[in-house]
């Protein structure tokens, strides 16, 4: 019998027992309850049997109380079932699950709820083409009566019915929320600011950040938090503070008004005792160039931390000083209690760009150890005035490599590569908080997708066990004066859009978009709405860096040159998928919520506002991400730190490139687009991490040994997630991408799905 027949069979009570393996759930009304649901958490541990959350749960540990995997069956791991996502996109997803029901993106940017025992599917919810990439979030009533799914969509926030798959039109107005408004800044002035990382549930708030773009003019950064059931804002806080709040002399009079960034675009972390959410936030814009924001910039590259039930600040600290290398922070902050001078602290340890590891008290945000102001290099860049000192922890080690000279070249490139940058490395500007040189090269180790990145934390809370991904992945910069090409000599889009793809697309694309080192993309504007297409640009995906200096006219003219359809973009990419996919299963809804089209959905300014002092020229650089593997190996590894000691327990790498494995070295890691990769740690003491290589791992949290490792069917860019019914437990990685074997060396084009394994079933 079908879920629908379920519902037409029990119009009144609505009541129907569904048998899925050995689980019975009960359709009550419009809500899923199991025996393993009801409550996953009855003695009140914090510990849960579901994956509620993006990060598991919302202090985003990924910590899971669970002792059915041991380090000594481990190695008897094997595939429970797959689903199959039937179609090439190459998905960043972390699957939600609540009691028995998954929920996951497939079929062409479709939600799907699915069985989380057979893989059956429930429902289908198609066409959510401009949904985040990464995941979603679960919230339910006190009386589990109302559940919902929590998504942002083509710039808006909406629902969907856990159990029915359909838009709740109640929410917000007639079902969506236009994110654009209620921020610093008059809506018409910018264009992106759909985050690419879901948000965090924390009673009845929904709170997110966002993802602006990182170009100059990008729009603001604000924090927010919305009621989860009507959808009006509960509170905002300003990143970029107004006149007469706080931070507000550390900015020009005026930045309010045309700076962007400082934003929230990583994982936010709840202390659900307290009330408290600690935001980790990223650079201002523009993020190598800061002559018209001169100051230190707050709240950019702060770890801060906020009265959910007021939207007040409570605490602060800056990592960097008007950040000129975008030294994001982006890790989920891991609130871990320590024992720390014969006491036991409750603390907050977030992780950076720069490799290193900052530990405050959760209450008071004192830092554990001392952070001292040290001098660092002045700019030569004409109106720019870089800090003249930089936040340093003084006991804790980095996770990775800071500095860089010409002996840290690779040895597995061809003596005459290497010889030339040894020579350039020599030459140029060298080390973190390094200026980059006008019209020169700075050598930034670590660089923008350095140290630690999204998903590359993890913890156990009570331990004050630390886990984090890290990578030395190098930054060659270089500034020079900007000039603008939108002249009338290059009017027509696609001449602008040629230009564009020679100066940032065509090394990897190839002349005719047909694929060189990366794949044919002629015509990829088909496949991408426009929304879509700014994520990944300001992002990048697998081996693909991110090109955050592209502006929204730029990524409209690309859009197009790709295939896009010139209407869709004007309108700021509310497309649906163009490639007519017939969607076979229990489809119930398609496309979200209607979204009301409005003139400034393809808005943004392109030069300072009228009255408002600025420099007279401006300065870009590219973000310099093109040379990963420049430095030797290891590239990318997982560091465990003991903050009991203030000690690393170990280090270990993550992943293998055949190329290195080839001439002989050791294990390298990965490097190249970034390891954005989650982790999962159970009481067991395992930590399960996957790699770009296209494996599955398992650790021993008290050593780094590998207890046990498996060949994905293909790469993942998604983050793990953990569940357990009928007190079987599951591990689910969303395995849609091509995998990394080395320097230029992809697997094969992959058939993406998500793959479920548990121990053998003993019945």
């Amino acid at each position: 019998m079908s879920f629908g027949s379920y519902k037409k069979a029990f119009p009144g009570v609505r009541i129907a027992l569904l048998c899925a393996g050995a689980a019975v759930t009960v359709f009550v009304g419009c809500s899923i309850f199991s025996h393993n649901a009801v409550n996953d958490d009855p003695a009140g541990t914090g510990q849960h049997k579901s994956w509620k959350q993006y990060g598991g749960s919302a202090d985003q540990s990924r910590y899971l109380d669970f002792k059915q995997i041991t380090k000594k069956n481990v190695t008897q791991l094997k595939v429970a079932w797959s689903y199959p996502t039937n179609d090439n996109s190459g998905y960043l997803f972390n699957p939600i699950i609540i009691g028995n029901v998954m929920y996951v993106l497939a079929k062409n940017h479709s939600l799907v709820a699915l069985d989380a025992i057979t893989g059956k599917e429930i429902w289908i919810h198609a066409g959510l083409n401009s949904i985040t990439w990464k995941g979603i979030n679960y919230w339910e009533s006190k009386d589990k009566t109302d559940r919902r799914l929590i998504f942002t969509l083509g710039g808006t926030l909406q629902e969907i019915n856990a159990v029915t798959g359909k838009s709740i039109l109640t929410f917000g107005d007639n079902g969506v929320v236009d994110l654009k408004l209620g921020t610093i800044r008059d809506p018409s002035t910018f264009n992106r600011i759909q985050p690419t990382t879901p948000g965090v549930v924390f009673e009845n708030f929904y709170m997110i950040g966002s993802s602006p773009g990182e170009n100059i003019f990008s729009g603001p950064g604000d924090l927010r938090a919305y009621d989860i059931v009507t959808g009006k804002m509960a509170w905002v806080f300003h990143t970029i503070p107004l006149p007469g709040e706080y931070g507000y002399k550390t900015w020009p009079k005026d930045a309010y008004k045309y700076i962007g960034g400082t934003n929230t675009w990583g994982e936010i972390s709840v202390d659900e005792k307290r009330g408290i959410a600690y935001f980790p936030t990223g650079s201002p814009t523009y993020d190598y160039y800061g002559g018209d924001r001169i100051g230190d910039n707050l709240f950019s590259d702060c770890i801060i931390a906020i009265d959910i039930h007021t939207g007040k600040r409570l605490w602060h600290f800056q990592t960097v000083h008007h950040d000129l290398w975008d030294y994001d922070l982006c890790t989920a902050p891991q609130l871990i209690t320590v024992t720390h001078n014969g006491k036991r602290v409750d603390a907050v340890a977030v992780a950076s760009k720069t490799s290193f590891l900052y530990v405050f008290d959760r209450v008071t945000g004192e830092p554990l150890w001392p952070i001292v102001e040290r001098p660092v290099p002045k700019s030569d860049v004409p109106g720019e005035v870089a800090s003249p000192t930089q936040p340093i922890p003084t006991v804790l080690p980095p996770f990775g490599r800071q500095t860089l000279t010409a002996d840290d070249v690779s040895p597995y490139m061809k003596p005459e590569d290497q010889a030339s940058w040894k020579k350039r490395i020599a030459a140029g500007g060298k080390g973190m908080f390094q200026p980059i040189l006008l019209n020169g090269e700075t050598f930034g180790l670590p660089g923008a997708v350095g140290g630690a990145n999204f998903g590359n934390t993890a913890a156990m809370p009570d331990k004050g066990l630390v886990f984090i991904i890290g990578q030395d992945h190098p930054s060659v910069y270089s500034i020079k004066k900007y000039v603008e090409t939108r002249s009338p000599n290059v009017a027509d889009q696609t001449a602008r859009a040629k230009i564009i793809y020679i100066q940032n697309c065509q090394g990897c694309h190839g002349v005719e978009r047909t694929g060189a080192a990366g794949p044919n993309i002629v015509t990829a504007g088909t496949k991408l709405t426009l929304e879509s297409l700014k994520i990944l640009l300001s992002t990048g995906k697998g081996q693909m860096p991110g090109f955050p200096h592209l502006n929204e006219t730029d990524i409209a003219d690309i859009h197009v040159f790709l295939g896009g359809q010139p209407e869709t973009a004007r309108r700021g990419g509310r497309q649906q998928p163009t490639d007519n996919v017939k969607i076979e299963g229990p489809v119930v809804a398609s496309g979200g919520a209607p979204v009301k089209e409005t003139a400034d959905r393809n808005a943004g300014m392109r030069d300072y506002p009228t009255g408002v002092e600025h420099p007279t020229n401006r300065y870009i650089s590219d973000n310099g991400l093109l040379f990963p593997y420049i430095v030797a190996p290891p590239w990318s590894f997982i560091v465990a730190y003991d903050l009991n000691k203030g000690t690393i327990k170990w280090k270990v790498p993550l992943g293998i490139d055949k190329d290195v494995e080839k001439q002989g070295g050791k294990p390298s890691g990965l490097t190249g687009g970034g390891q954005r990769k989650g982790m999962i740690v159970t009481a067991t003491g395992i930590l399960f991490a996957t790699s770009k290589d296209g494996h599955l791992y398992a650790f021993d949290v008290d050593n780094g040994n590998t207890l046990w490792s498996i060949a994905l069917p293909a790469g993942t860019e998604g983050q793990p997630a953990m569940y357990e019914v009928n007190g079987r437990q599951y591990l689910i990685v969303c395995a849609t991408t091509v995998a990394s074997l080395g320097k230029g060396n992809n697997g094969p084009k992959p058939k993406g799905s998500y793959v479920i394994y548990a121990l053998p079933d003993k019945k």
